[in-house]
């Protein structure tokens, strides 16, 4: 069961379109964030507070901030952004299991991976984290993720949006190129 690229493409377009029109852009990368401060939270219930007047605070900074708009998610994660970023990972669960699951096919190893760095499945998985890492701490540090700048920013046409997916591609491409040398 694979879907067409267009057909993919226009539903995703729809997608957002919606999104924007009936709630707010989609962005995801902030979810981390207060998923972190839920578990956080959970292990120190002095992390967010809660003031007289209904405002909420937190002891560390980054949470505090925006007047407390991350904190109060923390306090009270069943808010829009957070049940869209479960529904993503059940979105992704139940496509996989009507696809009766995630084949051997797919849990291979990109030919291409091991051409260029060999059959390590460790080197591979550490490979990942670290370029999983750099890229929501490159989001964090702008004060987003690719989906908000690139894909809410640019179908808003937002400059910022054009000038984020400019340079994304700008870094990416030459990436690739120096690190995929070797065809599979």
């Amino acid at each position: 069961m694979t879907l067409n690229w267009k057909t993919g493409g226009l539903a995703l377009g729809l997608v957002f379109f919606l999104a924007v029109l009936l709630v707010k852009p989609i962005g995801v990368s902030t979810q981390f964030v207060i998923l972190d401060g839920i578990l956080w939270n959970a292990v120190d219930g002095s992390v967010v507070t809660q003031a007289d007047d209904g405002s909420y605070t937190s002891t560390n900074a980054y949470l505090a901030k925006s007047g407390g708009k991350y904190a109060k998610n923390v306090a009270n994660p069943l808010n829009y952004s957070f049940v869209f970023v479960v529904a993503m990972v059940a979105g992704g669960a139940i496509s996989a299991f009507m696809r009766g699951g995630i084949g051997a096919q797919e849990r291979q190893m990109p030919a291409i991976w091991r051409a260029n760095f060999g059959d390590s499945q460790m080197k591979r998985n550490a490979a990942v984290f670290v370029a999983g890492f750099v890229v929501l701490y490159g989001a964090r540090l702008a004060g987003g993720c690719t989906s908000g700048h690139m894909m809410s920013g640019m179908m808003q046409t937002s400059l910022s949006g054009y000038i984020f997916a400019l340079g994304a591609f700008a870094a990416a491409v030459p990436t690739a190129l120096i690190l995929f040398r070797k065809e599979a």
